[in-house]
């Protein structure tokens, strides 16, 4: 096991790189708050208040530039690296912060909000890899959790800026934040794993002596345990070979058909389907007229920061529990527990929709979409990406990865665009069955296919699938 000392660089790669994320939580969290001002008579914008119509648009078109910045950052991050891209992360991001203060209908919006989806996009597709190739096995988990808790502390940033200021001096606040992360995210080297991707050993060993905090300490143990190391980088697929050799960097067909990465990519896409199956941060987006239906007298800007403090409180129990019970059994508990309050959730809707008088039970969908997303954020919606980041080939870790998280922003935008449209239908509590189903199925996937990765090494992991 490392000692404090020792991992403290990787400590500070993971909060650096996170800024980033802040800065995505926040684009998020923006509508929130955003369209009570922008959809009423004082409506700046020159178009006047923004349609119900516009405002699905706006908050839908987030995913489609994630989409779009997904596949482009990760092609930059094999090209450039992973620093790299991260870096050019900041400039949609920032530009879409930028142009909402000077927008003046619906169009400039949705522009504004495409380009922080793009960055959203490089957030999820770049940061997950970056993160597992730089720790040690001993931190990899902890470090893995820090993109959800990130992105939910800009959440609640935007949800409480957006109390206080309006939507354009918000949008000025939080564009600093790209600044920021530019300043402290600059001095960061290269994932070691990338540089011997990239037949650059010297790069490689300088950059793992500085993630493992040895450039000061002297010894001929650990000067082997750096070149194991290393040895272990430049053949992770096959140790027992004992290859000295780097694969070609061309991904290939061949690659994702071989048995044990065709297995990494088929749990990934279960995960992935599992996480936005669940239906939890579609209904975030819905969180105000869930909690007016419950008939909660809370304020929405109100109801909103609360749900966001119950995530990071979930985010945080984690990152606590994730290197002491794993990730499994995490996302075990997390999916059994969405699929409960979702079946309370929807019971109480149809109950209601039936003619029951359920006055003394409101508080009821209240409690149970509260405590849905404090489980979801123990593991359904925060650890997906760190387990498909582990257990992926290195050689087409990033290429998998940029198609996996393409799925995942085509299944979000979609179950964002259809759960207005479903509950027209089915009502509701249909729709929220209809996502307690899918959680159960996804708890079923996790139990059975889904391998413990807690604590081993990447080789370890790719010799047990």
């Amino acid at each position: 096991m490392s000692s404090a000392g020792d991992v403290k660089f990787q400590y500070l790669a993971a909060i650096f790189v996170n800024i980033a994320s802040i800065s995505f939580g926040a684009y998020c969290g923006w509508p929130s708050s955003s369209f009570l001002e922008l959809g009423s008579d004082k409506s700046p914008l020159e178009t006047g208040p923004l349609t119900d119509q516009d405002k699905g648009n706006v908050a839908a078109v987030l995913c489609l530039g994630g989409l779009v910045g997904n596949v482009f950052f990760a092609w930059l991050a094999d090209r450039c690296g992973r620093r790299t891209s991260m870096l050019w992360v900041t400039l949609p991001s920032l530009l879409g912060w930028v142009l909402i203060p000077f927008a003046r209908n619906p169009t400039h919006l949705i522009g504004a909000r495409f380009l922080g989806g793009m960055a959203g996009g490089g957030v999820f597709g770049v940061i997950p890899i970056y993160t597992a190739e730089l720790a040690e096995d001993s931190v990899r988990g902890i470090l893995g959790t820090f993109l959800v808790l990130s992105a939910n502390v800009g959440v609640i940033l935007a949800f409480v800026l957006g109390y206080y200021f309006d939507y354009a001096t918000v949008a000025w606040i939080v564009a600093s934040l790209s600044i920021l992360f530019v300043v402290c995210f600059w001095f960061m080297p290269e994932t070691p794993q990338h540089l011997i991707n990239r037949q650059k050993p010297q790069e490689a060993e300088l950059a793992l002596r500085y993630y493992r905090n040895i450039r000061a300490r002297q010894s001929k143990e650990l000067s082997e345990e750096l070149q194991l190391e290393l040895h272990k980088l430049r053949a992770p697929e096959c140790p027992e070979k004992g290859c000295d050799e780097v694969d070609d960097n061309v991904v290939t067909w061949a690659d994702f058909v071989a048995p044990k990465a065709r297995k990494a990519c088929l749990i990934g896409l279960g995960l992935v389907a599992s996480n936005q199956g669940c239906g939890c941060f579609a209904m975030l987006n819905y969180t105000a007229f869930i909690f007016h239906e419950s008939g909660s007298s809370l304020a929405p800007t109100v109801a909103a920061i609360i749900v966001g403090v119950i995530q990071v409180v979930g985010n945080l129990v984690a990152t606590s529990l994730v290197e002491r019970l794993g990730r499994k059994l995490l996302l075990l508990i997390s999916a059994v527990g969405i699929c409960l309050s979702q079946a309370t959730m929807g019971t109480h809707g149809y109950l209601k929709t039936l003619g029951y008088d359920t006055t003394g039970f409101d508080w009821v969908p209240v409690a149970a979409f509260s405590f849905m997303l404090f489980i979801a954020s123990w593991g359904l919606l925060t650890l997906p990406f760190l387990v498909i980041a582990e257990i992926m080939p290195p050689k087409i870790r990033s290429t998998a990865n940029m198609l996996l998280m393409s799925i995942l922003w085509l299944i979000s935008m979609c179950t964002i665009k259809l759960i207005p449209l479903l509950s027209v239908t089915w009502g509701l509590h249909g729709v929220i069955f209809l996502f307690a189903s899918f959680s159960l199925c996804g708890a079923l996937f996790v139990a059975l296919f889904v391998p413990e990765t807690k604590g081993k090494t990447i080789e370890t992991i790719l010799a047990s699938l």
